[in-house]
Formats: structure tokens, C-alpha cells, sequence
């Protein structure tokens, strides 16, 4: 059956593209906030080991939230760790880094999820698609916390 949303196919099209591209960013920032969790070390564990479980929380929530976006505008979701690397801009963690050098990778993780949602704002903004609209306004508020929270704990003043 055809969708009939007000939003024609090729702004669908564009606007599902970009969202599997967030989508990538997430789960994979998703896996490298989980990894940390599990292996940070250090004098800060126990605060870290607590704030990466609720980011990767939030983002197991954030992930299903943008793939039924996806499915909503009539695409299908990207859903393998293949088509996640492909798309991701987020690098995969493949060592275990010191508890200073998790909150970095971290930042630049949450940083990267908002770039990415705000380079789908013009075909959004253009198609008049309000829903996504709003979910990247909230994916951007919740990165951009998250991003100055981990900031936050490494800098000196």
C-alpha cells in the first residue's frame, strides 16, 4: 500500500538515508559507551562505570526510537554491524584505553551523533516532516549534555 504522509518519495527517501546514518552513529556509539562500561578502570570507576550505563541505556531507547522512524516513512533500517560500519562516522573501539582516554572517545562520539543529525535538518526542514524534525531536536539536546558531562570531568581550568 502506498504511503501517503504528505512527504513525497524522494524527500522519504533522503530523510530515511539520513536517519540510517544516525542510526549507525548511535548503535555504535551505543556499543563503545557499553564497552567502557564494562571495562573502565581507575580512581573514577565507579562514577564512570554509572554515567556510561545510563548513556548506553538512553541510546538502546534512542536506537529503536530513529530505526521506527525509518520503518515510518517506509524504509527499512539498517541492522547489522556491517551496515553500521559502512555508515557510522563513530571509529569502533578495539582496545581498552585508560578511564581519561574512554571520556574523550566518548566526547567525540556524542559530538559526532549531533553532527550528524544536524546534516539532516535541511531535507527535513524542506519536507516538512515535523516528526523527524523533532526527534533529531531531542537526539541533539541529549548529545550535546552528554557530550559537555563527560567534558566536563577531564577538563582543568
Amino acid at each position: 500500500m502506498a504511503i501517503n504522509i504528505g512527504i513525497d518519495d524522494k524527500n522519504r527517501a533522503a530523510i530515511a538515508e539520513g536517519l540510517g546514518r544516525l542510526l549507525a552513529d548511535s548503535y555504535t556509539l551505543y556499543l563503545k559507551t557499553h564497552n567502557y562500561h564494562w571495562n573502565v578502570t581507575g580512581p573514577m570507576f565507579n562514577t564512570l562505570h554509572l554515567m556510561f550505563e545510563q548513556q548506553y541505556t538512553e541510546l538502546a531507547l534512542a536506537v529503536d526510537a530513529i530505526a521506527e522512524r525509518i520503518r515510518a516513512l517506509g524504509h527499512p533500517a539498517p541492522g547489522s554491524y556491517k551496515a553500521f560500519a559502512a555508515l557510522t562516522e563513530i571509529e569502533e573501539e578495539t582496545s581498552q584505553p585508560a578511564a581519561e582516554e574512554m571520556i574523550r572517545q566518548l566526547v567525540i562520539g556524542q559530538e559526532t551523533v549531533v553532527r550528524t543529525a544536524r546534516k539532516l535538518f535541511p531535507v527535513v526542514e524542506k519536507a516538512g516532516d515535523e516528526p523527524t524534525a523533532d526527534l533529531l531536536t531531542e537526539r541533539m539536546q541529549i548529545h550535546e549534555k552528554n557530550a559537555w558531562m563527560l567534558r566536563s570531568l577531564i577538563e582543568t581550568r
